[in-house]
């Protein structure tokens, strides 16, 4: 398994000096589908290893400066060329804590969440071999998570889109600007012109318990709209492999997740949105048995830092150590090696290899807190923040050593096509 901080994409790299693993896996499930309804049929997720940032929302202010060569009492005064400096200010977001303590029953969350729950069509033109091209149209949910105009919803419903239409529960229809995305984390943030929205409330999915009561509001087959399932959290941090060999840890959930569900809320019993629904597996077994009520949700706490990135600065901004790490399970300590998370790669001019991290170092702990997988390293990073400084516990080749590395930040911004980042990513990005 190799396994970036940021995005879990399964590849092959460098080889690592410990012994292989046995890959005698039973056999897996069918790969989940998007809850997504394009043209009435169910299509797998299509997500990529690349993280594309934002258009950039906020409107630029030009200063044109005047330059000017140094007079001199001998010299005639010489011509003044202008030039062009974009600045742009950036959003602030004002967070309100709101006290959401009381247990509600699924009808009292429906009652005040259907009004921050939206539904999603997009306009899709293509261009056929000929040259002749014909629109197609697709259909996803959203909440609104801001009272002046900010949704969210998957990216792979926006995806491909040339416009996009939000339609409020009291009828009302508004296009849509796409913000920013994030392909590699499934969500995409639209905005709206529009003043006095109903905003959901953003809870906090780490504290959530296998068996928690939840219920998901969306569009199911872009047609019963504004539909309310319910049921439970059947797994948390279900590592789920889709049909593109992209990997993300969801939370799974037996609430009913049908095409047309994509980008819609789940929400605990408090009220609160825990989750961003996007995908289900569907189909039968290998057994051939019928695969039912096993739906996936992004957990909001693995992407709240993304979403305010995209709404204050325009463009994704994420914590970044530069290294590549696989799982060091208890198969390996038979071998004497410690459980961890081993360093395959370290990116060249990266606060990994600045601190002094080598490959075939065994991270083992964080600041003091064990880590026994590579998930674990990855949530560590997640929650930091650019500046913070982390004491990793390190075996190296039957030493165990401290180092000290402060976090950096990778930035890709979506006015580049290219999405090159400012910051040198991991091999196999």
């Amino acid at each position: 398994m190799f396994e970036n901080e940021n995005d879990r994409t399964q590849s092959r790299g460098p080889e690592v000096p410990f012994p292989a693993p046995d890959y005698s896996a039973s056999p897996k499930p069918p790969a989940p589908t998007s809850a997504k309804r394009r043209s009435g049929a169910m299509i797998a997720i299509a997500l990529c290893c690349s993280i594309l940032g934002s258009i950039l929302g906020a409107g630029g202010v030009l200063l044109v400066q005047r330059i000017g060569k140094t007079q001199t009492p001998s010299t005639q005064p010489q011509d003044h060329t202008g030039i062009l400096q974009g600045i742009r200010q950036e959003n602030v977001i004002d967070i309100t804590q709101i006290q959401t303590g009381q247990l509600l029953t699924a009808a009292e969350v429906y009652a005040a969440n259907v009004n921050s729950t939206v539904g999603i069509t997009t306009s899709i033109t293509t261009t056929n071999f000929w040259g002749y091209q014909s629109t197609s149209a697709a259909s996803g949910s959203g909440f609104i998570i801001s009272s002046d105009g900010y949704i969210l919803t998957n990216h792979h419903v926006i995806e491909g889109s040339s416009a996009v239409t939000v339609s409020m529960f009291d009828g009302k229809e508004y296009e849509a600007q796409i913000r920013g995305y994030d392909e590699s984390n499934d969500i995409a943030v639209l905005k709206i012109e529009a003043t006095g929205l109903s905003p959901v409330i953003l809870g906090d999915s780490d504290t959530l318990n296998v068996g928690d009561d939840v219920v998901a509001i969306g569009n199911p087959l872009g047609e019963l709209t504004f539909s309310l399932t319910a049921g439970k959290i059947s797994a948390k941090d279900r590592e789920v492999t889709f049909s593109n060999n992209v990997t993300m840890d969801l939370l799974q959930t037996d609430c009913a997740i049908n095409s047309g569900n994509s980008g819609g809320a789940l929400f605990n019993m408090y009220g609160e949105v825990v989750g961003v629904t996007n995908a289900k597996y569907s189909g039968s077994s290998g057994s051939g048995a019928t695969i039912d009520n096993i739906g996936f949700a992004i957990p909001y706490a693995s992407i709240r830092s993304i979403v305010e990135s995209i709404i204050e600065k325009g463009y994704v901004t994420k914590p970044y150590l530069g290294v590549s790490v696989i799982d060091v399970d208890d198969r390996y300590q038979l071998y004497g090696l410690p459980q961890g998370a081993a360093v395959q790669s370290i990116a060249k001019n990266s606060p990994a290899q600045t601190a002094g991290l080598q490959t075939g170092d065994i991270i083992t702990h964080v600041d003091g807190e064990a880590i026994d997988t590579g998930t674990a390293l990855v949530r560590f990073i997640r929650d930091s923040q650019p500046g913070d400084r982390m004491t990793l516990t390190v075996y190296r080749k039957g030493q165990t050593l401290e180092i000290t590395v402060t976090v950096s930040e990778q930035i890709r911004d979506e006015q580049e096509q290219t999405a090159t980042p400012i910051r040198p990513l991991p091999d196999g990005r």
